[in-house]
């Protein structure tokens, strides 16, 4: 449970982080690429969420589909 909280933590911070970066230079190859590099981050850790969701769930089986 600690993981998932502290990858939506993580996720939410860097989101911050991309929206700072964008408002303060737009045009600036060195913060586009800082952008960049938070996107692929986040997406990163987008994509760690559902697969644990996804095995959760398959784990759980029929069980996990009635309970939720």
């Amino acid at each position: 449970m600690s993981q998932s909280q502290s990858l939506e933590n993580d996720k939410s911070i860097l989101k911050k982080k991309i929206q700072e970066t964008q408002g303060t230079s737009k045009g600036s190859l060195e913060a586009q690429k800082k952008v960049r590099s938070l996107r692929k981050y986040v997406k990163r850790i987008q994509r760690k969420v559902r697969a644990r969701a996804a095995r959760i769930a398959q784990a759980s089986g029929k069980k996990g589909a009635t309970a939720s």
